[in-house]
């Protein structure tokens, strides 16, 4: 590694006298020597003294198809020569109503309106205010339907609705007095199932009691929300086969609506364009954000059935109107990056791409998994997480304060790789265009970390 020139120490400095970082011990950063990126390009960052780093974690999950992909920089400057931004409260905007044609095409079927928004968090809370006010305006009403369903150790995002239906004491707790209240279902952690059963004989109890919730409280639940098949946030948690289609047949046996949270699953990360069409599902509202932009530039959006978009139709004297928005709502630059990303799909075949590298990581993986220390490798396509445990045969975690995830991902640092850990689970997401050499390169640098942090043979 080249070492610290005067511009990175003058930004270093800067940066820890001014910049308040997410999800970040403050006090210790102010303390380290934080890496400050200059450039990037494909699955590469480059820091201020010319330091080059695999983006393991695809930017925080979004980066789909690398840095500076011409086709996307090129569809971004030319939208620039003609607007960057035009407001859709009162005004149509053609890369907005363009992008929405195309989302709708590949949605999975019935979702056929489009809200754009600006982050995961606000899609979610979009999906939330949406299934409240249907149960008000729908043609047989039922304003009792006030709560959520959510799932232990989901993660919805840090708005206050977002986190109300979240459950990841770590993130959620302090803010509790807050929050509006919602039920909770047994996450399917399989490998530390929170009912004491096993997957083998256990007929998936955690489905069965999502199940009893909603039989004791169907007529007070507005919606089901989940991340499907994957819990990012909360562990890399994958989910049995037929999880997600059994919790889609019990809301619609308790005609309570479906809420999927693809923030972080969508756009190919499980293998398909969206997790929920492994198991033939069909949302009444699907929450996209992260990758709808190639991971460029900030754009959600929350995609609608007709028949929760009809109960919002009326006079403009019934009030029947969603009352919300955002001043960025559907941004022409943001909306013209995700026109090309779909494009890139299409033109590079890249699901095609995910099914084979997904492949490679996963024969990459084996030697991971059969490390003294490591409980548990949960991957599904190009999501991965390993769980870091002291004891492989209790499966005792480590104390959390010796965090032994963070220091895996400092040694990979070394090995110029860049990840991000959720607490001792070591998370991978490259983006769709890494080398198979620097995927080598990326698997390798994690495994040394491994070894170097836990001794693990």
């Amino acid at each position: 590694m080249n070492p610290p020139n005067e511009r990175t120490a003058r930004l270093r400095r800067a940066d820890q006298a001014h910049v308040w970082h997410p999800f970040t011990a403050m006090a210790e950063w102010a303390a380290g020597d934080p890496v400050v990126i200059a450039s990037a390009e494909r699955e590469f960052l480059v820091d201020t003294d010319g330091n080059r780093y695999i983006d393991g974690v695809s930017s925080l999950w979004c980066n789909l198809h690398g840095h500076r992909r011409r086709e996307i920089d090129d569809a971004i400057r030319a939208q620039l020569d003609r607007v960057a931004h035009s407001t859709l409260l009162g005004l149509a905007s053609a890369p907005s109503i363009e992008l929405a044609e195309r989302l709708v095409a590949v949605a999975p079927a019935g979702l056929t309106r489009v809200f754009y928004s600006d982050s995961g968090a606000t899609a979610v809370e979009i999906a939330l205010k949406m299934a409240f006010q249907y149960w008000r305006q729908c043609p047989r009403p039922q304003p009792a339907r006030t709560k959520f369903v959510g799932l232990t150790l989901g993660y919805h995002g840090d708005t206050i609705g977002a986190v109300s239906v979240g459950g990841i004491d770590l993130f959620h707790a302090l803010y509790r007095p807050l929050l509006f209240e919602s039920l909770r279902a047994p996450s399917p952690y399989c490998y530390r199932c929170p009912l004491g059963a096993q997957p083998e004989d256990c007929g998936m109890a955690c489905a069965r009691r999502l199940e009893e919730i909603l039989e004791a409280h169907a007529a007070e639940v507005a919606a089901v929300i989940l991340e499907p098949l994957v819990q990012g946030a909360g562990g890399m948690i994958t989910h049995p086969a037929g999880y997600l289609r059994r919790v889609a047949e019990a809301c619609r046996r308790h005609e309570v609506l479906l809420i999927c949270d693809e923030v972080a699953t969508g756009f190919g990360r499980t293998g398909r364009l969206f997790a929920c069409e492994h198991e033939g599902v069909r949302p009444d509202l699907l929450c996209v954000a992260k990758g709808i932009s190639g991971g460029y530039l900030p754009l959600a959006a929350t995609l609608a059935t007709e028949r929760i978009y009809g109960a919002f139709l009326g006079e403009y004297a019934e009030n029947r109107t969603f009352v919300h928005g955002h001043t960025y709502t559907g941004n022409a630059l943001a909306c013209a990056a995700g026109i090309a990303s779909l494009d890139i799909f299409e033109k590079d075949h890249v699901l095609d791409r995910v099914a084979a590298l997904a492949e490679r990581l996963a024969r990459r993986l084996g030697p991971i998994a059969e490390l003294t220390h490591v409980g548990q490798v949960r991957r599904r396509g190009l999501m991965v997480g390993i769980e870091l445990v002291a004891d492989r045969a209790t499966r005792q975690p480590y104390p959390a304060e010796e965090r032994r995830g963070g220091r895996v991902c400092l040694a990979a640092r070394k090995h110029g790789v860049w990840i991000r850990p959720l607490g001792d689970v070591v998370v991978l997401m490259p983006p769709y265009c890494i080398s198979d050499e620097s995927l080598g390169r990326l698997v390798d640098a994690v495994e040394e970390g491994i070894a170097e942090v836990t001794g693990a043979s």
